[in-house]
């Protein structure tokens, strides 16, 4: 019985995406702490639930719509639907209680939250995953679903969209893309299996390196723009902003390593690389603020 009831669990966090929902939550925890005044702690409480219920929903949905093209990729097959561990109906009830407590836990913080939650599920899939079997762009549209999580902290402190929630967005929207396509590089054979398009030139070459390289510029330039003064109240002290160029500029040498080498072990590195980047890069920023 403690067999079956350890693989339900395990089921459970396999199709809500437990590891990814959890980092997400850090990105919005991240968020809130920088457009705060004073922590308020049931907020916090509430953004993290919300949050946790939102991603756990749109990764739900995700595998009920890509159950059949699961079970092609070995990466996949062994999830609970394709592997018939678990129906779809369940998969479903579990999408959509948790569709409904995320938004209703997002409201309760205030309507924007809750409206930038709903936007994030919609097109994640509604529009994400449909797309990634027809056309590499729907790289583009997960990447606003994915750059929510850190804005959506921000609209939860203060009930406003800026030019600070708005700056945060674009942060973690670059990053995704370098971030994405190192993940993609390397698991391309097995995405092939199942039809998926994520590459952006469709294949591991140069012109996918480039665009790697290109967004990681970008995300570079967007990290150090709150020392300017010219993004509101969000701001970065000359230390922190040396911290986050220094690491941004890790995962560029990563980037430019892919271009040379266009071998998996360089994507993995830049994968690696990204992970470290974007934890730490909310952490820096955090700090800053607390003891700037």
């Amino acid at each position: 019985m403690a067999v079956t009831a350890s693989s339900v669990i395990s089921d459970f966090k396999e199709i809500t995406k437990m590891r990814l929902a959890l980092s997400v939550v850090f990105s919005s925890i991240a968020g809130y702490l920088l457009g705060v005044d004073t922590i308020n702690y049931k907020t916090l409480t509430l953004l993290a639930l919300g949050g946790y219920f939102m991603v756990g929903a749109s990764n739900a949905f995700n595998q009920i719509i890509e159950k059949d093209l699961d079970a092609l990729m070995n990466r996949t097959k062994n999830r609970p639907i394709p592997s018939g561990r678990m129906a779809v109906t369940t998969a479903f009830i579990i999408a959509s209680v948790f569709t409904i407590l995320g938004i209703v836990i997002l409201y309760v913080i205030n309507k924007q939250t809750a409206m930038f939650g709903a936007i994030s599920i919609f097109l994640y899939t509604c529009v994400y995953t449909p797309l990634k079997t027809k056309t590499p762009l729907a790289v583009f549209v997960g990447a606003i679903p994915g750059a929510i999580p850190f804005m959506l902290g921000w609209v939860a402190a203060t009930d406003d969209f800026g030019i600070e929630p708005g700056t945060l967005f674009a942060l973690q929207f670059f990053w995704q893309f370098p971030h994405f396509w190192a993940l993609a590089w390397m698991l391309d054979d097995d995405y092939k299996k199942g039809g998926f398009k994520m590459l952006p030139t469709g294949k591991k070459d140069k012109g996918t390196a480039i665009q790697i390289i290109m967004y990681t510029i970008w995300m570079l330039l967007v990290s150090i723009m709150p020392v300017f003064g010219f993004t509101g109240t969000l701001h970065l002290s000359i230390l922190a902003t040396i911290i986050v160029f220094a690491m941004g500029l890790v995962m560029l040498f990563f980037a430019f390593k892919l271009y040379e080498n266009k071998d998996n072990t360089s994507a993995r590195k830049l994968m690696l690389a990204s992970v470290s980047y974007i934890t730490l890069m909310q952490i820096v920023y955090v700090i800053d603020k607390f003891i700037g």
